[in-house]
């Protein structure tokens, strides 16, 4: 029996590889840019005939790679496409799509007259003979591609969510980057947080004697917090609240989300709140970041004697 010289070669995943290409204006830039946000290596306008020295080249991360081409391209026949695109298909170590997006003509002219950019294909005539002309052009690619995008009626936002769909991680894991901060009224909001949640209903353990040096870190601050009867109830409250804003959020290709937690200093509610908070959600599967923006300050922590 012949030993295989490599044994990890048949459990390591291909390599995903998307071409994307389409009608100027119906959406490639928008495509590449999601993918981008998705972690794809992304490259525009590459030149055709150079891909299959691309493709070839060594790459040690094996990340999914989206290559964006049009009529614009170097290189752009349609023909060498589809033949360069069967035999990429049959080279082991590649999973191989290719994504036409298409729009209406109106649409298109309407795109073209409203951003007020030259179609690439009109060469000095009306918009709309560029739009015929490139269709005419593409219309092989149109019917080898295997995913079809229909941009027409949809918004940038809508074609967004559709890449996410099609091409996002299948691990249920979101690429939105979640961030949970305490902080001090005393001081200021923090100007970029999406959600701000007021923790000075709670009895402000600055008042008890051997907790005004702890911060909410420590345990004896938290089991003061948690005593209050109107923890409990509020945090089940927020964080339900959250567990359903968030994968909105995600869902609407939102990059980050910043929720804050204030209280008068921003070192004892605040700072507990947060941390609880973080380990609810990072047990429903997310992974927050906790930032606590005046957990080292004393400046607050004087001013807070005279609020609550």
């Amino acid at each position: 029996m012949t030993e295989n010289p490599n044994p990890e070669s048949d459990t390591v995943a291909p390599r995903q590889l998307l071409l994307v290409t389409g009608l100027a204006g119906a959406g490639k830039s928008t495509t590449l840019d999601v993918l981008e946000d998705l972690g794809w290596e992304t490259i525009d306008n590459f030149p055709v005939r150079m891909l299959k020295r691309l493709v070839s080249m060594p790459d040690e991360t094996r990340g999914p790679l989206a290559i964006g081409f049009d009529s614009r391209t170097r290189g752009f026949v349609p023909a060498d496409i589809i033949g360069l695109v069967k035999e990429l298909s049959q080279q082991p170590g590649i999973a191989l799509t290719f994504l036409f997006l298409d729009c209406a003509g109106g649409e298109l002219e309407r795109r073209f007259n409203e951003t007020r950019r030259r179609h690439p294909m009109a060469d000095g005539r009306p918009v709309m003979e560029g739009i015929a002309a490139e269709r005419e052009l593409l219309e092989p690619l149109r019917r080898w591609a295997e995913v079809m995008i229909d941009t027409t009626a949809m918004t940038s936002n809508d074609l967004q969510g559709r890449i996410r769909e099609l091409f996002g991680p299948t691990s249920g894991t979101s690429p939105m980057t979640l961030t949970l901060s305490s902080f001090g009224f005393a001081r200021g909001m923090p100007p970029l947080a999406d959600l701000v949640f007021d923790m000075r209903f709670l009895d402000n353990p600055h008042w008890v004697p051997g907790l005004r040096e702890q911060t909410g870190q420590d345990a004896a601050v938290g089991d003061h917090i948690r005593r209050d009867p109107a923890f409990a109830d509020a945090f089940a409250r927020i964080r339900d609240l959250l567990l359903m804003l968030l994968p909105r959020y995600a869902a609407q290709g939102k990059p980050y989300v910043h929720v804050a937690f204030g209280c008068t200093g921003g070192r004892h509610r605040s700072v507990f709140t947060a941390e609880q908070m973080a380990e609810s959600l990072r047990a429903a599967g997310f992974s927050p970041t906790v930032r606590h923006r005046n957990l080292g300050s004393r400046a607050a922590d004087a001013i807070e004697g005279d609020r609550r």
